[in-house]
Parts: structure tokens; sequence; C-alpha cells
């Protein structure tokens, strides 16, 4: 059978697609690119926030098109089925199949039922209303092992654990995925062995806070020794980490960051505010003042450091005085990448239940302040990088072969800019190559290669 995959929302959901891609192929199915080539679509849905969610609702009514010609079954995963299940199954019958993450562990026998005609009714699961009381189950050691890389031969995501227990009174996740659970040190390891085995040369490890990976399993946060376990890999160029939250970030991450030359010198720490009532408000576990010690030992113990964050405008009750205190926090800051949203009011969340709701044109208005102020603070950061050498990971050539495309260790894959490379000679892709900054244009930089 052929099948064709259509993965929304985060690199954790495009882990469980590559792993239900990789169980598939086990079985010997064929994965096909374009949908009219399938004979199953399967989707997987992401359920965090209202644009996520009208888009997978979206996407998986444009699938269900295809239907009509040479497609015989539409199957539907991840967080939006685990959430609207019954309302989604009632209102969709297009779809013949909706996997929800509790199902996980049976996934292919949930797809082979349905080719059989044996698939049982979804409806039967029961509707998920509060906050999971056990943990959601980790795909197995094998599923995770069988996994399809589909995001090239250069990089590829490991994730190290599933759930959050933070609790941020905004964030629908924990009802989601049920609270944080950390995989085996021995297990991500042995997958990053196979990863590097494959060609693999820079791992990003990814968890809802990776600053909690341990504390379920070993009683004590574990990130720190983990990478240094990572390092000792041999084929693997470059290890970064991503969603690092600022109260779990302790001298010893940094010291492991500082010394490991594998290590990126990058942190992504997502404050989402800086105003001590906003932060109670949203249940954060810091504060002003934590928020600021921590990025300034980060960025005294690490000169080179880049630093990205991600804020939120808009909470319910922000007041101007609050927005204000953002904004000067941000232009005093000059965080080298961030990115910023609006508040989404989700139901089943404590802050849903918040007076003061902000009206959603000043919420409007004050993501287009925060974004014009990163803009600015973003060129005169490049700027100052010209004349400088850096390492960059060669990833592809433009359409007009005047310049080679890649990143260095301070750009993450599909969320930072990119450098460009003058072709002056031909470069291997996958290659890594020393490379002179001699200019910058808006989030990207342009180099040659260092003579």
């Amino acid at each position: 059978m052929k099948v064709g995959f259509v993965s929304l929302g985060c690199s954790k959901n495009l882990v469980d697609t590559e792993i239900a891609i990789g169980i598939l192929k086990e079985h010997g199915m064929e994965i096909v690119n374009n949908p009219e080539d399938a004979e199953m679509i399967i989707v997987n849905t992401c359920g965090f926030i209202d644009p996520a969610k009208e888009e997978a609702i979206n996407t998986i009514l444009k699938m269900a098109e295809y239907k009509k010609k040479k497609c015989k079954y539409l199957v539907a995963m991840g967080c939006l089925v685990q959430r609207y299940t019954d309302e989604l199954k009632k209102s969709m019958p297009e779809v013949d199949l909706w996997i929800r993450l509790d199902k996980y562990e049976d996934f292919y026998t949930e797809i082979e039922n349905l080719i059989n005609k044996k698939a049982e009714d979804n409806t039967k699961y029961g509707k998920l209303t509060s906050y999971p009381k056990e943990p959601l189950p980790l795909p197995t050691k094998e599923q995770f092992f069988e996994r399809e890389i589909s995001t090239g031969e250069n990089f590829a995501y490991l994730k190290i654990g599933e759930g959050c227990s933070n609790r941020c009174t905004y964030c629908a996740i924990p009802f989601i995925r049920g609270p944080f659970i950390s995989r085996p040190e021995e297990d991500i390891v042995e997958e990053a062995k196979l990863l590097a085995k494959k060609g693999i040369k820079e791992i990003i490890v990814i968890a809802q806070d990776t600053t909690k990976y341990g504390l379920d399993l070993y009683g004590e946060p574990r990130l720190a020794h983990l990478l240094k376990e990572l390092c000792k890999i041999d084929g693997i160029e470059w290890i970064r980490f991503l969603y690092s939250y600022p109260e779990g970030i302790d001298d010893e991450l940094i010291k492991v960051v500082k010394e490991e030359d594998k290590i990126c010198k990058y942190f992504d720490i997502p404050i989402q505010h800086i105003s001590n009532s906003v932060l109670k408000r949203m249940n954060r576990k810091t504060n002003k003042q934590n928020i600021e010690d921590v990025i300034n030992k980060i960025r005294t113990n690490i000169p080179n450091v880049i630093i990205r964050t991600t804020v939120m405008v808009g909470f319910p009750g922000e007041t101007k005085e609050d927005f204000n205190e953002l904004y000067e926090f941000l232009k005093k800051a000059k965080f080298e990448n961030l990115g910023a949203f609006t508040y989404s009011k989700e139901e089943g969340t404590p802050a849903a239940r918040l007076k003061e709701q902000v009206h959603p044109m000043t919420k409007k208005s004050r993501y287009n302040k925060i974004m014009q102020l990163q803009q600015e603070i973003s060129k005169e950061n490049l700027e100052k990088l010209i004349g400088k050498e850096i390492k960059v990971l060669v990833e592809g050539i433009t359409f007009d072969e005047k310049y080679y495309v890649g990143r260095s260790q301070y750009q993450v894959p599909d969320i930072d800019g990119i450098t460009y490379i003058k072709n002056e000679k031909e470069l291997e892709l996958g290659s890594f190559v020393d490379c002179v900054i001699t200019d910058s244009r808006e989030y990207d930089l342009i180099t040659e290669i260092k003579k």
C-alpha cells in the first residue's frame, strides 16, 4: 500500500511522524510524497493554539478530497485528535480512523485493523476532559529506532522526553500529552549512535522543557550529563538542545556548553514575559531577576553565545505598563533571535477563565511593535559579525548557483536565518567549510570561503 503523510506542528510532532513512517515501512508499505499517489493519507495534527487547530482541520478536509481519486483511507493522529476525538468524529465523517496519542503503542495494529475492516469505534476511548493522572506511554525503544529521518542527511531531532509538568496557565500541553516523562539515558545514547551511523552530523535534542530531563527517572536534572555522553559519539559534529527554561539552567549546564566543542554555543530560552505580575499569572516558575541573572551568567561565561527567546503578548491582565516593561527589557537584552506570539485563549486552561482579556487589536499592535524592534536588533547584531570567521554546514545551493546555502552553529534549521556562501569553488553538500562573513540581509548572513 502507498501511504502519504502530512506532519503539522512542532519538531516533537515530527519525530512522532518519523516513527510512524518507519513502522509502516518495516511492514512493507511504500511512502509517497504526492497525495495523488497515496492509497492512504495520514495527517499528524497539532492542537496547541487556535491557528494550529484551524490548520489541522483545513488540512484534513483538503486531504479528504483525494478520496475522490486514488485514496481509500484517511487517517488523523496527533494532539488535536487526542484532545477532541469525539467532536472530530461527529463532525468529520470523511476520516476513517482517529489515532489518539494514548494508542500510539498500537499504531500499526490500528492501521492493520482499518485495512482489514476491523477498526474499532474510537469514541469508546472516552473524552479527555482533565489533566492526565498517568503519563501517556512513550513509543517503544524499537519504534524510536525504526523511525525514518525526514529532515535530510545532515541533522535529526532527538526526543529525550514527552509531556510537560510545568502547567503554565495558558498552555494545553499537559492536558494533551500528560506530565513530563524522561526516556532512559541509555536508549537516547543508543539512538544517537544509530543516527551517527546513518551519517547524521547534527543532533538537535528536544523536549517540551529539556532542563527537566531526568528528574522523574533519576531524581535530579541530568541534561548536562546526557549532553556529555552524546559528545562522545563519533561522527556527530554538532549537538544543540532546544526549549530550556530559565529556572532549569544551572552552572553545570552552562559549564558543559562552554567546554564541550561539539555543543553549539546556543541557548533557546522561552521566557514568555519579564513583568513579575504577568509571570505570576502565567504560573511560570521564575521571575524577572532570575531571568536577567541567567542571561548575564550565560553571556559572561560564553562570550560568543547566541540566545534565542520566545515572548507572549496580550496575556490576560497585561497592562500597558507590563508591555512597556517587556519592550524595554528586550531593547536592552538584544536577543540574537526572538519569536513572539499573541495569547490564544485555550479552553480548559486556567488562563481562559481569567478576567481582563486583552482586546485582539491591542494584542496585534503589541506583537507588531515587538517584531519591529527585533528586526532592528537583529540587523544591528548581524552587522557586528561582518569580518568574523564561522564554520558552516553546507546544505544546498541557490537556484541560480551563485551561492551555496548552509547554517552555522548559531542557526537552528527552519527557525533562524541561513548562511549564504559565495560559489567560488565546488563544495560537497553535507561538508563543513570555514567562511568569513562579508555582509548580512535581515536575518541571514553572506559569506565567502576563507582563503
